[in-house]
């Protein structure tokens, strides 16, 4: 039996994903065997060489204490486009859910071919997946976050 340790939700509808609000489709596994839940596209993006795009994604992630959402490209991204995520992998803490942007989860995509890229809406562009964590026996980190994309680092 798998663990049920997480849920995907839509962020609230603010002036951002206005627009592409009510076509937000959660990730989904394609697959019962399947770690990683892809996330769709949810509008058209082009992707010109050598330029970077971030990516609004309209979704969040609760999960529980001690688990964190890592996100990679999809093998096509990169194998067929040649399209990178810009920090290789995106690691969604579980606190991130209750930042000051709700945990929107927003991705920086780069073109690093010399032809336009074109995806589509509805297309699966990466993939998460839920990892449990530990830390070091003299772990005495108590600090809560308030902000959210990079605030940690403020």
């Amino acid at each position: 039996m798998k663990k049920r340790i997480a849920s995907f939700e839509k962020i609230t509808c603010i002036p951002e994903v206005e627009a592409f609000y009510d076509d937000i489709k959660l990730p989904e596994r394609s697959t019962s065997n399947s770690a990683g839940y892809d996330f769709y596209l949810p509008y058209d993006v082009t992707f010109n060489p050598n330029e970077t795009v971030k990516i609004l994604t309209g979704v969040r992630a609760k999960m529980e204490e001690n688990y964190v959402l890592m996100i990679f490209p999809r093998s096509s991204l990169g194998i067929k486009h040649k399209l990178t995520l810009d920090n290789t992998v995106a690691v969604i803490d579980a606190d991130y859910y209750n930042a000051l942007n709700e945990g929107h989860i927003m991705l920086y995509i780069t073109n690093n071919s010399n032809e336009v890229v074109s995806l589509k809406k509805g297309d699966r562009f990466v993939q998460g997946i839920f990892l449990e964590y530990g830390v070091t026996y003299d772990d005495n980190v108590e600090t809560k976050r308030i902000g959210g994309f990079g605030s940690t680092n403020k």
